[in-house]
C-alpha cells in the first residue's frame, strides 16, 4: 500500500482555509488548476511510497515510538507560496522546528523498519492546495494569500496515511486518503 506520514490539521482550522480557497478560485486562471479538496489538506513528514504488507506493523511500531518522543506543538496556517510554476500551497509558522524534527523522525522510522527511502531534504512545511497543469501564472495566487492567517493549534498527533490512487481514468479523479493509524504526541 502507498504510505506517507502526516500532520492533519482540525476541522476548524481547514474551515477557515476553505473561506481563503474560495476566495481564490474567483481569481483569473483559477479554473485552470486543479484544485485539491478538504479531505486532502495535510501537511507530509515523510513519503514512504509501495511499502509492503509485511513491513507495516513495523513501521506502525516505529511511529509510535516517534510520536512518543515529541512533544505536542503549536502551528498555524499562514501566507502562501509556489513549487516553481507547478503546485501553490500554504504555509506554516509556529514552532516549525518541532515540526521539522517530526518530519526527520518519521522518516528515520521509515529507515528503521526496511524501507528504501531516500536521503532526507530539508523539510518545508506546506499545504498543497493546488496543482499547475497548464502554464498558469501562480504568482497572484500567492499574493492573494499573503495576508492570510489562520487560527493557532496545537499538533498533538502524527497519522499514518495511506493514498489510495484513483483507477478508473476518469478525468479530475483525485487520491483519496485514508488514515490507517495515529499516534499521540508525547505519549
Amino acid at each position: 500500500m502507498r504510505l506517507f506520514a502526516a500532520v492533519v490539521p482540525p476541522d476548524t482550522v481547514t474551515a477557515e482555509l476553505a473561506d481563503e480557497v474560495r476566495a481564490l478560485r474567483q481569481l483569473p486562471g483559477a479554473d485552470r488548476l486543479s484544485w485539491t479538496g478538504e479531505a486532502a489538506w495535510h501537511f507530509t513528514l515523510a513519503f514512504y511510497g509501495e511499502v509492503e504488507d509485511g513491513l507495516v506493523a513495523e513501521l506502525e511500531t516505529r511511529l509510535g515510538r516517534a510520536a512518543a518522543r515529541r512533544e505536542p506543538f503549536g502551528l498555524r496556517l499562514r501566507h502562501g507560496g509556489r513549487f516553481a510554476h507547478r503546485v501553490v500551497w500554504v504555509g506554516a509558522e509556529g514552532d516549525r522546528t518541532a515540526m521539522s524534527r517530526l518530519a526527520g523522525a518519521s522518516l528515520a522510522a521509515g529507515r528503521r523498519a526496511g524501507l528504501p527511502l531516500d536521503e532526507h531534504r530539508s523539510y518545508t512545511p506546506h499545504l498543497t492546495i493546488a496543482r499547475n497543469r497548464t502554464d498558469e501564472d501562480l504568482r497572484p495566487f500567492v499574493g492573494a494569500l499573503a495576508e492570510f492567517e489562520g487560527t493557532a493549534w496545537r499538533v498533538g498527533e502524527l497519522c499514518l496515511i495511506r493514498s489510495n490512487l484513483p483507477g478508473g481514468g476518469s478525468p479530475g479523479e483525485r487520491p483519496r486518503y485514508e488514515t490507517v493509524g495515529a499516534w499521540a504526541l508525547g505519549g
